[in-house]
């Protein structure tokens, strides 16, 4: 069990990501506009997985006029796979991939006049880094590099969050709204019935539970501990708009700060 929270005894904040920014030239993922004014941190696609230069700029300036925290969300070159299949990268490589991405959203961010705030490892890269030492080191490595301001997401529990610390960073521990969990606290693969949940009250009452409580229901309907500093919701996800907007509603119905994980505003 995870340390259990309380709206009712102490002031609760938490963060609600999207991936977005995943369009690119003439095709249109996702709602991305419908979707930011729900949200309190964005991370922005590099143009490699999805997105592209002029996707990536737009992005970063929607972001901005809806006081939305930036952070930068690299991703294995596979457009046709949507960065979402593994790929036999060395550390070394992955490495400079990351830092080569993390580097252009950082520089356009810099253009329209605002800092990332962090970095979220994409899809097949992020899995990959959840269970394997060495890939999720070279990620913290690269996004150090760059700019040791930035924050690193990654799995709740997961070696992503342990090789964050040691490159010094600061971390920020992410749950999933939408993903069904296995009674060990990993994602159940998307290739397995139900890893995607869709109905939007589950889902809703699901984030309720781990951001008041620290915990969620795993496939087995056992109890799995989750305290997450951030609730990641898909943006390529049918009607992510609606429920994103619900689940921020649900938070604030029950006196929860919706708060980027880089403010310092404790008293939200």
């Amino acid at each position: 069990m995870g340390a259990r929270r309380s709206v009712y005894h102490e002031a609760v904040r938490i963060d609600l990501n999207c991936d977005m920014g995943e369009s690119f030239g003439a095709y249109t993922i996702g709602n991305d506009d419908a979707v930011m004014p729900s949200i309190t941190s964005a991370n922005i696609a590099c143009g490699v997985h999805a997105g592209d230069p002029s996707v990536l700029r737009r992005t970063i300036r929607l972001a901005m006029a809806n006081d939305v925290a930036i952070g930068a969300h690299p991703g294995f070159p596979d457009l046709v796979g949507f960065g979402r299949r593994e790929m036999n990268a060395t550390p070394a490589e992955v490495e400079d991939l990351v830092l080569y991405q993390v580097s252009a959203a950082a520089g356009m961010a810099a253009a329209e006049g605002a800092r990332l705030q962090h970095v979220k490892p994409h899809g097949a890269l992020y899995h990959q880094a959840v269970r394997d030492g060495d890939i999720s080191a070279a990620i913290a490595r690269a996004v150090a590099a760059a700019d040791r301001s930035l924050i690193f997401f990654g799995q709740v529990g997961s070696k992503m969050l342990d090789a964050g610390r040691a490159a010094g960073l600061r971390v920020a521990a992410e749950g999933f709204a939408d993903r069904a969990y296995e009674p060990d606290g990993s994602l159940a693969s998307r290739r397995k019935a139900g890893s995607v949940i869709h109905d939007p009250d589950r889902v809703v009452a699901r984030v309720l539970q781990m951001v008041t409580d620290g915990t969620v229901e795993a496939t087995d309907g056992s109890t799995v501990a989750i305290v997450a500093d951030t609730i990641c919701v898909h943006g390529d996800t049918q009607g992510a708009e609606q429920l994103a907007a619900r689940i921020k509603a649900g938070l604030e119905r029950v006196g929860v700060a919706l708060l980027p994980v880089g403010c310092e505003d404790s008293d939200g």
